[in-house]
C-alpha cells in the first residue's frame, strides 16, 4: 500500500481523517484505541473531542449536522468510499498518532532532561513509539488444531536447562522472554547455579552473559574454570597450563561467556545499554542473560526507597521481563529467602525476601534446598514454587553436585551409579573401621602417642579413601 511521503500532517489531511471516520462505524472504533483529540489541529480538537465523547456515550457516530452544530466545524460528508480507502485511513492515522506522541514526548522531555530526569523520559519516548492499532484478532481456537499445536512446540522458544530432571517438570526448559528466579538464603548456592547453568548453555553453543552485582569477575571466572575443566578450584593455581589448554580448547567448540561486574544499584536500563554496546562491539547476539542477582538492581527513573522492597522488586521484575521480551533471550536470576525460610525444608512464597511482587511478574520461581549434610553427600535440591507454562508446582528435583568442579549435574538414577555408590559406601565403612586404633596392640597403646598416631593414621586413611573414590569415580 502507498503511503505518504510528506509527515507534516496539515489541517487538511487532518480533517479527512475525521470525515473518513464519521462515515464508517467500525473504522472509528479501531482507531479510538490510539485516538487523542489533543493530537489534532486546533480548528479541529473540539470535533475530535465531541466525535470521541458522542460515540462513547451513545454507541453511535454523530452525523454531520450534529457535530459541525455542535462545535462549528466544517466537515463535509467524503461520499461513498471503498474498503482500500478505509485501509489507508487504518494506516495512515496509526503513523499520524505515533508521530504526534513522539513530538509530544520530545518537548515534555525537554524540561524533564534538564533536571536530570532521564528515566521518566526514556518512558514517554517508548511509549509514543509503541503506539499502534491492534491487528492481531488472537487465535481461532476450532480452525486447526493440529497447526496450532505444532506451531507451540517448534517455535515457542524453549531451551533446555542442561538437567533434564527438572527440564521434565517445565515441559522440556525455559522459555525465551520469560522471568526465571532461582531462589535461596545466604549461602546456599545462588551464584553457583547460575554459574553452572551459563556453562550448560554456552557448552550448547549459545551465547551467555553473565552480570554480577555481588561476586567480582575473577572469581566468577575461576569458578567456570573448574566447572569446564573438572579441575578443583583449590587446584587451579597448580594447573595453569591445563587450565588454559582445555579452556581455550573447549571455548573454540562453545558459545561465548561473557562476565561483566556491575556495582549494586544499577538500573534495568544500565543492563540494556551495556548489551547494546557489547553486540555492537562483538557482533554477537546474547541468547542467555543472567544476573546475579535481582534484589541488587533498582527500578528505572522511579524514586523508590530501597526499603520499600515490594514496590522496588515490582518495578525490577516487571522492567526485567520487558527487557528479556525485547531481546528475546533466556533470562535467569536470583533472589534471596527472607529468615523465615532458614529453618524450613519446604518453601513457599511467603519466604521469598520483599514479599510476592517479585513472584506475581515472574514465569518461574524455583527454591534451592540444601544443608550441611546434604553437601558433604553430593547433593541440591530445587523446589518448584511457581511454574507458569507446566503443572510442576510443588515438585522437587534432586541434583547432584561436584564440590571439587563445582558441577551440578543431573542426579544418576541407573543401576551402574547405584552400584557405584554402593561400592563407595562400602568401601567408605571398610576404611572408617581400620581408621579405629586397635588398642589390643602394645604399639598402638603407646599412652603418650596414641592419640597422635590415631590422629595421623585417620588422616592418612582419609587421603587414601579421597583419592580412591577420585579413581573410581574416573573409571
Amino acid at each position: 500500500m502507498a503511503t505518504r511521503q510528506n509527515t507534516d500532517y496539515g489541517y487538511d489531511i487532518q480533517k479527512v481523517y475525521l470525515e473518513m471516520m464519521l462515515t464508517d462505524a467500525e473504522t472509528f472504533v479501531r482507531c479510538q484505541t490510539v485516538f487523542d483529540h489533543t493530537m489534532f489541529d486546533r480548528r479541529l480538537q473540539d470535533a475530535a473531542k465531541f466525535l470521541n465523547e458522542y460515540v462513547t456515550e451513545h454507541n453511535a457516530l454523530p452525523t454531520f449536522e450534529i457535530i459541525n452544530a455542535a462545535t462549528k466545524a466544517d466537515l463535509a460528508d467524503p461520499g461513498q468510499m471503498q474498503e482500500n480507502h478505509y485501509d489507508w485511513l487504518l494506516a495512515e492515522f496509526e503513523t499520524f498518532s505515533r508521530h504526534k506522541a513522539l513530538e509530544s514526548a520530545i518537548l515534555k522531555g525537554a524540561d524533564l532532561l534538564e533536571k536530570g530526569e532521564y528515566g521518566p523520559v526514556e518512558d514517554l519516548v517508548k511509549k509514543a513509539v509503541q503506539i499502534g492499532l491492534q491487528k492481531d484478532l488472537g487465535t481461532d481456537y476450532w480452525r486447526d488444531p493440529r497447526a496450532r499445536l505444532e506451531a507451540i512446540k517448534d517455535n515457542n522458544g524453549q531451551v533446555t536447562t542442561g538437567w533434564e530432571s527438572l527440564d521434565k517438570k517445565l515441559f522440556g526448559g525455559f522459555n525465551r522472554g520469560e522471568l526465571n528466579i532461582f531462589a535461596g538464603g545466604s549461602g546456599a548456592g545462588k551464584s553457583l547455579f547460575l554459574a553452572n547453568l551459563g556453562v550448560n548453555w554456552a557448552l550448547a553453543g549459545m551465547n551467555v552473559l553473565y552480570l554480577t552485582l555481588e561476586l567480582s569477575e575473577n572469581l566468577v571466572s575461576m569458578r567456570v574454570d573448574s566447572m569446564v575443566t573438572d579441575i578443583s578450584t583449590r587446584d587451579i593455581f597448580k594447573n595453569i597450563d591445563d587450565v588454559e589448554m582445555k579452556v581455550k580448547m573447549i571455548g573454540k567448540k562453545s558459545g561465548a561467556f561473557q562476565v561483566k561486574y556491575m556495582p549494586s544499584g544499577k538500573t534495568p536500563n544500565d543492563v540494556r545499554s551495556y548489551i547494546k554496546e557489547y553486540e555492537i562491539k562483538t557482533g554477537r547476539k546474547i541468547d542467555v542473560l543472567l544476573i546475579d542477582y535481582l534484589d541488587l538492581l533498582m527500578p528505572n527513573g522511579a524514586k523508590v526507597s530501597a526499603e520499600n522492597l515490594f514496590i522496588k522488586d515490582k518495578y525490577v521484575s516487571e522492567e526485567l521481563r520487558n527487557l528479556a521480551m525485547e531481546l528475546n533471550t533466556v533470562f535467569v536470576t536470583a533472589a534471596q529467602l527472607n529468615r523465615g525460610a532458614v529453618e524450613e525444608i519446604e518453601f513457599d512464597h511467603s519466604h521469598i525476601s520483599g514479599g510476592l511482587s517479585k513472584i506475581q511478574t515472574a514465569d518461574n520461581v524455583i527454591g534451592i534446598f540444601t544443608s550441611r549434610a546434604m553437601r558433604e553427600r553430593g547433593r541440591y535440591q530445587i523446589q518448584l514454587m511457581k511454574t507458569r507454562s507446566s503443572s510442576g508446582v510443588g515438585a522437587k528435583v534432586d541434583l547432584e553436585f561436584d564440590v571439587d568442579s563445582l558441577r551440578i549435574r543431573d542426579l544418576a538414577d541407573d543401576e551402574e551409579y547405584q552400584e557405584f555408590d554402593k561400592r563407595k559406601s562400602t568401601i567408605y565403612d571398610s576404611l572408617k573401621r581400620q581408621s579405629v586404633p586397635n588398642t589390643d596392640n602394645p604399639e598402638d597403646a603407646d599412652p603418650t602417642q596414641g592419640d597422635t598416631v590415631g590422629k595421623i593414621k585417620a588422616e592418612a586413611d582419609s587421603t587414601k579413601l579421597r583419592n580412591f573414590i577420585n579413581n573410581l569415580g574416573s573409571e
